[in-house]
């Protein structure tokens, strides 16, 4: 599976000039966790979460110790610029999704920016990857058989069925036939792997 079948698109960005309360609110509006931030150009200058944003946001309530809360020594950021992450690690579109899982989990991030060239054509989060893992498998059958009527029109008759995310074709043995097939349902996002079982004589 390629990240341009699963990322979100059109991106939502951030400058770098903006107030931290002006990202906070952008992202929550928007119900996702990290933004690519842009500079006055649109270019790519960096990446906010929304840990970053929380950061300097809160002060100790008085209520919840006997001692009286110490007052912050600096006044919270005031602009993403002070807070986001500067060195953003990035995806292509042709990217495959088994190297953005491994980038997460090595770098212990949620979301990347997608560029093509110099622009940001979208971002791929965690949420991104379980949605498509998600999806009900009726809903993945048909995908599959919709692909193989499309791409493969005249290839031989599979029976498809597909089982927490794994497609099983079956169909009479033919090797070249299969190793099409194969390749077009692991394109369809939330299929996982391919069987291939052989229909009885």
């Amino acid at each position: 599976m390629l990240v341009r079948e699963v990322m979100s698109s059109p991106v939502i960005t951030v400058r770098r000039t903006d107030p931290v309360r002006r990202a906070i609110r952008t992202l929550h509006g928007h119900d996702i966790t990290a933004a690519p931030v842009v500079d006055d150009s649109g270019r790519l200058v960096g990446v906010v979460s929304e840990l970053d944003l929380l950061r300097g946001e809160f002060e100790p309530d008085p209520r919840a110790s006997v001692l009286p809360p110490h007052a912050a020594q600096e006044p919270p950021p005031r602009r993403v610029m002070e807070v986001m992450t500067r060195e953003a690690v990035t995806v292509t579109e042709t990217t495959d999704v088994t190297t953005v899982i491994d980038l997460m989990v090595g770098k212990r991030i949620k979301s990347l920016p997608v560029v093509r060239g110099q622009e940001i054509v979208g971002m791929i989060s965690r949420r991104d990857l379980m949605a498509m893992l998600a999806r009900p498998d009726g809903e993945l059958r048909a995908a599959v058989e919709a692909a193989l009527r499309e791409h493969y029109p005249f290839g031989p008759s599979w029976d498809v069925a597909v089982h927490d995310g794994v497609a099983e074709l079956s169909g009479p043995p033919h090797q070249h036939a299969d190793h099409i097939a194969d390749l077009l349902a692991r394109t369809v996002p939330g299929i996982v792997r391919v069987k291939h079982l052989r229909r009885a004589p």
